[in-house]
């Protein structure tokens, strides 16, 4: 759909699920996931929804998706070894590899825009924290630290922040992190629960998803969290937007 919310179009027809929707950085590709071949697996499709194309074959299940910035590679989540890990697959050559290797839960990554690193989320240390690695996997380090869980980190365009969902306040609530001053911004400030945000191209608007009208819908706010507002408004559920570059 359009930043408005205007111009609705449905791009895969599938009796089941699709979900986690990710474009690439051409805006003619989008990457997701989807169990229509029995378990999860990677597939990737032109903006159009036509050409659908799995990249992924594993009897365990592949999750989350995310371009690299010159869009040759994708990270994702799977649990393949028996664990959660974040792995990489290179689009031309099919290759797969994996980057944690850690008992722990890895997952959600997202690559900076340079694309020399990746953020992902961890509960190695109990609960669910937001982590630092390089692209190779190497130099992992944490950068949340709390008691509640930290979710679904995403880099600003300009890699001075990360935008993640937790629910350090008693419930889920969108938050910044200013990398530089490691500042910390609540930007929802709402009763009802805030998830998955993304940010729009020039790093001025979130996109997110909100229960807070009764179900989950479409939002957008300012990346300084002022002027919320509904896209969607439908009886089901809207989830996981992903903004266009």
């Amino acid at each position: 759909m359009n930043p408005d919310g205007g111009k609705l179009n449905q791009l895969t027809q599938d009796t089941i699920g699709n979900y986690t929707p990710a474009w690439s950085p051409n805006g003619k590709k989008i990457a997701f996931y989807s169990i229509r071949d029995g378990n999860p697996e990677i597939y990737i499709m032109d903006a159009s929804g036509s050409n659908q194309i799995r990249l992924t074959n594993n009897p365990e299940e592949d999750w989350y998706p995310v371009w690299s910035p010159d869009g040759n590679k994708i990270a994702f989540s799977s649990l393949r070894e028996d664990n959660w890990d974040i792995y990489v697959i290179d689009i031309q050559e099919i290759t797969q590899v994996r980057l944690t290797d850690d008992p722990a839960q890895d997952g959600e990554p997202d690559w900076s825009p340079d694309g020399n690193w990746l953020t992902f989320t961890s509960n190695r240390e109990g609960n669910s924290e937001i982590y630092l690695m390089a692209a190779d996997g190497t130099g992992q380090l944490r950068l949340t630290t709390n008691p509640a869980g930290d979710y679904a980190p995403v880099w600003s365009p300009d890699s001075t922040r990360i935008a993640f969902y937790s629910n350090r306040d008693g419930n889920s609530e969108i938050f910044i992190k200013d990398l530089d001053e490691g500042n910390l911004t609540n930007l929802t400030m709402n009763d009802a629960d805030d998830y998955s945000p993304s940010w729009s191209p020039d790093g001025n608007q979130i996109i997110f998803y909100s229960n807070r009208d009764g179900n989950d819908e479409i939002y957008i706010m300012n990346a300084d969290g002022s002027n919320q507002n509904n896209l969607t408004n439908n009886s089901s559920a809207d989830r996981q937007p992903a903004w266009g570059p």
